[in-house]
């Protein structure tokens, strides 16, 4: 299937939403509340949404328990990306991955440049990756950060990309999403 058959495809991904921060609570989670939104817009399902500290044990847990979930195709964290001592998002991430997607944040980095913030993307970790059948995409929190993130990469790849990663014979069920044998 091309590139072109992917994106028009009406195919739903599940994904999973976790924002870390040590300050936010679920009333103030704008940036999770948009990557929701904004999912379900563009006709994706959000299985869960979760709030973790920024601590590496707990990132890590969640995205464990995302990526044996039978019903996540996706990860998407928004939050603890930056440079302050407290951002671990990254370095948790990062040895997870068994493929890094570098294009994803190259490409980040570049628009929020052009587009957004100027040098101060320099800033920016935001990361893209696959642990198993399941991708994994690391943003910044700020609200700017996730609407270029989901508008401009992610939404517009996520059934390709969640289709890639489909393997052993699966295909996308009778309701468009993709049946799954994660254990």
């Amino acid at each position: 299937m091309s590139v072109e058959e992917h994106k028009d495809s009406n195919t739903s991904v599940h994904c999973m939403v976790v924002t870390v921060s040590d300050t936010r609570t679920d009333a103030s989670d704008k940036s999770g509340d948009l990557m929701v939104r904004l999912l379900k817009e563009a006709g994706h399902y959000n299985v869960v949404k979760e709030m973790v500290p920024d601590e590496s044990s707990a990132i890590a847990n969640k995205i464990s328990a995302g990526c044996t979930n039978p019903d996540i195709d996706v990860i998407l964290l928004n939050g603890g990306t930056g440079i302050a001592y407290r951002d671990v998002t990254i370095e948790t991430v990062t040895p997870m991955l068994d493929k890094e997607m570098s294009g994803f944040g190259e490409l980040f980095r570049m628009l929020s440049y052009t587009d957004d913030i100027g040098s101060a993307a320099i800033l920016s970790r935001a990361i893209g990756g696959v642990i198993g059948d399941t991708a994994v995409f690391a943003v910044p929190g700020s609200s700017g950060a996730v609407m270029l993130a989901m508008n401009r990469l992610i939404v517009p790849e996520l059934a390709h990309v969640a289709g890639e990663l489909k393997k052993d014979g699966q295909a996308f069920d009778e309701t468009g999403s993709f049946s799954s044998d994660k254990s």
